[in-house]
């Protein structure tokens, strides 16, 4: 496990448009990431639909990356499936302290331990 650079991008959009998300942020250099599959909630006035309490499908696709890429993939994310957008998508980072199983790209320098 190493100390490092990198950030957890979250991005949480209608069903069926997380692997629209991951095309979007592998154009802008992530390699990879995991889909969630969950449920959204809304205000009683909002979900409520002829007495029906309404839950819109969500996925959400989890993407470690380096900071220096960290604002270029959110700022394709909003462009591109932001809330304005078909997959009413929002976005967001943490920080991460610690990364452990990561792959190299065969082209980069191995870490030293």
């Amino acid at each position: 496990m190493t100390t490092n650079n990198h950030e957890v991008i979250l991005a949480i959009v209608d069903s069926g448009y997380a692997e629209d998300v991951m095309e979007v942020a592998k154009e802008q250099g992530v390699r990879g990431g995991t889909i969630l599959n969950a449920r959204g909630v809304a205000n009683q006035e909002a979900a409520a639909f002829f007495g029906i309490t309404l839950h819109t499908e969500k996925e959400i696709l989890m993407m470690v990356v380096e900071k220096n890429i960290r604002d270029n993939v959110l700022n394709a994310i909003y462009q591109q499936m932001g809330m304005s957008k078909k997959a009413k998508g929002i976005a967001f980072a943490l920080p991460v302290s610690d990364v452990a199983g990561l792959v190299k790209e065969p082209d980069e320098p191995a870490e030293e331990e």
